[in-house]
């Protein structure tokens, strides 16, 4: 009866090369936006070892809709065999979404530092600051590393600098997870926005408490953002706007970083 039920599931299966991963166990990277692809393709990375946050989903499909009207196309993996060098030569950018812990290994780290400095894109988004805290090359890329955050989603203003602001937006209430960082990395970056700590309870980074920057400093083109933990903000106009942003920049589709400098300059 064993052997009759055997020949039978044999006969019904499909061919193994229709399900690569179930075959074969091999972590899958999804595709996306193939035909709307004239300016290349982003790679979306959000493997986590850490926290995992519930609005991995919603970065992913964001990022996906935002790269689709760039004329970009996306895939989203969290799997570090991405990371050599003929890999990454397949991307435009890569976002790290709401990773978490220590993603790469030395083999993986050596090859993003290459593409870096050969002139690749790097996002990072809210706990991409929470990543790589052994990889010092990492904490200079992503600008500054999470040192903790105030209880719950706390409201504040946002304030853009030097006309950064997504559509010529100068402030911005908005209801986060508002990181606190171990250092303020305004003299090696560009700051985007700033938070308001005077509206919040919590903030521990004074007068000066940036929360989006950019840089050049690595080689190739760097923007980070500290917020995206919460699941609504995604569908927030303004937030959106302020990830394409990030998305042109680091694809080499928007303008050019501006050289840091101090408040109010």
């Amino acid at each position: 009866m064993l052997t009759i039920l055997r020949t039978i599931l044999r006969r019904l299966a499909l061919p193994a090369l229709l399900f690569p991963a179930i075959a074969t166990g091999a972590p899958v990277a999804a595709a996306d936006s193939v035909a709307n692809s004239a300016h290349g393709t982003v790679l979306v990375f959000t493997r986590t070892l850490g926290w995992r946050h519930d609005s991995i989903p919603e970065a992913v499909r964001t990022l996906r809709e935002l790269a689709q009207a760039e004329g970009l196309a996306v895939v989203h993996s969290e799997d570090p065999a991405l990371f050599d060098d003929a890999g990454l030569a397949r991307f435009r950018a890569v976002v790290f979404a709401n990773t978490t812990g220590e993603v790469l290994g030395p083999t993986q780290r050596a090859a993003f530092e290459r593409y870096m400095r050969t002139g690749g894109g790097f996002m990072g988004v809210h706990s991409a600051a929470d990543t790589g805290y052994g990889w010092p090359w990492y904490g200079r890329l992503v600008g500054a590393w999470f040192a903790n955050h105030p209880p719950g989603l706390q409201s504040t203003e946002v304030r853009f600098e030097h006309g950064l602001g997504p559509d010529g937006i100068e402030r911005w209430q908005v209801t986060d997870e508002l990181y606190n960082y171990r250092r303020n990395p305004r003299p090696e970056v560009t700051v985007v926005a700033t938070v308001d700590e005077s509206r919040y309870e919590g903030g521990r980074m004074g007068a000066d408490h940036p929360i989006a920057w950019c840089h050049a400093g690595a080689g190739g083109r760097a923007w980070y953002t500290g917020l995206g933990h919460a699941v609504a903000l995604y569908a927030d106009p303004v937030f959106r706007a302020h990830l394409r942003d990030g998305l042109r920049y680091a694809a080499g589709l928007g303008a050019p970083c501006l050289a840091p400098a101090t408040p109010g300059t």
